[in-house]
């Protein structure tokens, strides 16, 4: 059986694990092993990013082969994408941004979403379309953990998946941001580890990058 969402009425794809891993792959062939080895590290949440022609051919294969995975699509900018991805089994879905036909269609996917914000205006308009979970992208690029932090005070309800320029010694200040529910990061992924197969190195980076949830302190 797949592994489940959380099952709470506040839970989603932010609660799964502190990191999501944002997994690019040029052959498909390593979706599994990779997404094991995740898997096993603690890190089921795997973000496969549509940035390859391989890309729906690795979700295909994590969602048949892998059912601890909870594995999702990132960079989907489409309504075809949309449908392209869940059909291929996408349990959650990643965008870099949005606009008013790309958020119909991921709301009618039947699965979770993160539509992308990097300023307050769209912050509060997705606030308005009743959406309460998003990515902050490109995180560090749009003000980092102190753009973050003066969100949380006139909009409590907002919660972010912050991505986009974050590694291991920067994750921990994020995750200890009431807004924060996870954040999303490849460095657990090496492109030069994925190519060599070293699924031990990639397993043990997840590890390590799984434990940061104690080191953020109050991430929910």
């Amino acid at each position: 059986m797949p592994s489940p969402l959380p099952s709470s009425p506040a839970a989603s794809v932010l609660d799964v694990a502190p990191v999501v891993p944002v997994v690019v792959l040029s052959d498909a062939a390593d979706a599994v092993p990779l997404a094991r080895a995740l898997v096993a590290g603690g890190l089921p949440a795997i973000e496969v990013t549509l940035r390859t022609p391989a890309a729906l051919d690795a979700v295909r294969a994590i969602a048949a082969e892998v059912p601890r995975a909870v594995v999702g699509a990132g960079t989907v900018i489409t309504p075809e994408q949309v449908a392209a991805c869940t059909a291929a089994g996408a349990r959650f879905l990643v965008s870099p941004g949005w606009t008013d036909t790309l958020l119909a269609a991921m709301r009618g996917s039947g699965v979770p979403f993160l539509p992308g914000v990097s300023t307050t205006s769209e912050v509060v308009a997705l606030l308005e379309h009743g959406v309460r979970e998003m990515k902050f992208f490109p995180a560090q690029a749009a003000g980092g953990t102190a753009y973050l932090r003066s969100l949380a005070g006139p909009l409590p309800q907002a919660r972010f998946c912050p991505t986009g320029g974050i590694g291991p010694e920067t994750a921990p200040a994020y995750l200890s941001l009431p807004n924060v529910g996870c954040v999303g990061g490849s460095w657990m992924v090496p492109a030069e580890a994925v190519s060599a197969g070293d699924w031990g190195l990639i397993e043990e980076l997840a590890r390590t990058a799984a434990g940061l949830r104690a080191a953020g302190g109050t991430c929910r």
